[in-house]
């Protein structure tokens, strides 16, 4: 019979892996076939241990019970080194476990990511006494859902526990994992004060991070609502995106949650990597890496701040009364419910600032199954096509748009190019000192490797019917098909203000874009001093 399926991290399957189902002293030899099927002579309903093997993939035994409806899915890590901490975010003082996989010894050194790259101290090497035994092992199953759970398997004495205390002064910080044959990988750590210590917070977009992570076969962009019945062989011939041209992404009425407890590799940044380089990959040009930049521009130019994740923006860990200008970066786009309209009376009631420094933003709705466990409301987009019904978004679809709080929203027009932008009011305060006339054009240079070409770019927002009327275009991208990005300002009658660049590859111009830099730096010292 049909047993179930072997995949890896990806749900990608896994031919010519051996398994051995033993129970009531006998036991039955069966092998993975292409498709990654399991056919074995078992009796369903019955118990069996099953010990599965395949080659650059790490073993595993585990308890299961054949079905006669249901395939069961073997899930197998494949060899390497990996990591996260978890929790992901913290507080000063407060305490995280990394959780690491590598099968063979490894050191583990804690950087900080500002300016520059700050060694922090050696965590310590790290080969436990049994062979492998640094090897994780991943659950069966759908774990995009539940989590992957590292450091439960075989680390029941306290001793075992991997923690590091978080340091006191508040940032981006990365755990760099190196093993002795040259592996190397590195993942973040949000580390948030204990109290506030600037006027200025920068939330890190760790919600945005979570929907795009993969790891596991599942983000908001594959298998979106689930996983098909059977793991991937060929992506090209199984994956509806490739295959069936009506194929919409978001299409569903629900969709399964993602869970936090995953590592993230599109957040790895390469050791020799420093924040005035290219910012290579497709993945890392919007997510921490392109972030980095940001906090390296606020750091050069002498700016203090206080980092937190969106999650504690979400929580209520971030006091949001107690700042002046809250800033989000490169691309912010899922959020919940409570953080936009917590953030809308800040704005308009409070007399709070907003520099929103990214693209397409705060455009879908997130709802939080638990602390570590969100659900992407995605809704059926179909409506975002049919332009009489007046949905801009699907954070529109179930609240209002965005373009009320920023000014600007996403539009598919310019996406994936990139350009300069061209000056419409020189002579707006946020021009001051930059030396621009009115026409000429500025943010030519780039970091952002993906879509290179300037700072208007990758995905972009413009003003809509539902931006506030005061709303002011001070410059737009030169994008083709009048795609650019729209740079608005606006302000409200409580002293609010809201300054968006409407833009992904924007941080990715500000360390190396004098305008840029300068328009930046205009904003948030007139947000800081009025």
């Amino acid at each position: 019979m049909l047993v179930g399926y072997v995949s890896d991290e990806r749900y990608v399957a896994i031919p010519e892996v051996l398994l051995e189902f033993e129970a009531g002293g006998a036991s039955i030899e069966a092998r993975s076939r292409a498709s990654g099927a399991v056919y074995a002579d078992v009796t369903p309903g019955r118990e069996y241990r099953v010990t599965l093997a395949g080659r650059d993939f790490g073993y595993k035994s585990v308890y299961m019970t054949p079905g006669k409806d249901r395939p069961y899915h073997f899930r197998l890590l494949r060899d390497g080194l990996l990591g996260y901490m978890w929790p992901k975010w913290v507080r000063s003082s407060e305490r995280s476990e990394f959780r690491v996989h590598a099968v063979e010894a490894y050191q583990l050194e804690l950087y900080r990511y500002g300016w520059k790259k700050e060694f922090v101290r050696n965590i310590g090497w790290y080969d436990e006494h049994g062979p492998r035994a640094t090897m994780q092992i991943t659950p069966d199953g759908d774990y995009t859902r539940t989590g992957v759970k590292w450091n439960t398997q075989g680390y029941t004495n306290p001793a075992h526990k991997q923690y590091i205390e978080a340091p006191e002064r508040s940032g981006l910080y990365y755990l760099h994992a190196s093993t002795e044959t040259g592996g190397f990988f590195s993942f973040p750590w949000i580390v948030a004060p204990a109290a506030p210590t600037a006027d200025v917070a920068v939330l890190a977009a760790n919600i945005n991070w979570n929907a795009y992570n993969n790891f596991g076969g599942r983000s908001n962009y594959i298998h979106t609502d689930e996983f098909p019945p059977t793991p991937t062989v060929n992506a090209r011939y199984d994956l509806k995106r490739y295959t069936d041209s009506e194929h919409r992404m978001y299409s569903a009425d629900d969709y399964a949650p993602l869970s936090f407890d995953r590592p993230e590799p599109i957040n790895h940044v390469p050791e020799d990597v420093e924040a005035t380089d290219m910012i290579r990959g497709r993945a890392a040009c919007h997510v921490a890496p392109a972030e980095w930049r940001f906090l390296a521009w606020m750091e050069r130019e002498g700016f203090g701040y206080d980092l937190y994740a969106e999650t504690q923006f979400h929580d209520g860990t971030l006091p949001l009364d107690r700042y002046r200008v809250l800033i989000t970066t490169t691309h912010p786009e899922y959020w919940s419910r409570d953080m936009y309209y917590r953030l809308k009376d800040w704005v308009f009631e409070s007399g709070g600032r907003l520099m929103y420094l990214g693209g397409n933003g705060l455009n879908c709705e997130v709802e939080f199954v638990d602390e570590h466990t969100m659900k992407v409301k995605n809704g059926n987009i179909d409506s975002l096509d049919r332009p009489g019904e007046g949905i801009e978004s699907r954070f529109n679809i179930y609240n209002e748009s965005e373009a009320n709080l920023l000014g600007v929203a996403f539009t598919r027009t310019g996406i994936m190019t990139s350009a300069p932008y061209r000056v419409i009011e020189a002579d707006h305060w946020v021009f001051e000192g930059t030396g621009v006339a009115e026409g000429e054009i500025f943010g030519e240079a780039s970091l952002h490797e993906r879509v290179p070409g300037g700072a208007s770019g990758h995905e972009t927002d413009k003003i809509t019917p539902n931006s506030p009327a005061n709303t002011q275009l001070i410059a737009k991208g030169t994008n083709v098909d009048d795609g650019g990005a729209e740079m608005v300002v606006h302000e409200t009658d409580s002293g609010g203000m809201v300054f968006s660049a409407g833009s992904i590859t924007y941080p990715s111009s500000i360390l190396v874009d004098d305008v840029v830099s300068r328009v930046t730096s205009n904003v948030l010292k007139r947000f800081l001093r009025d």
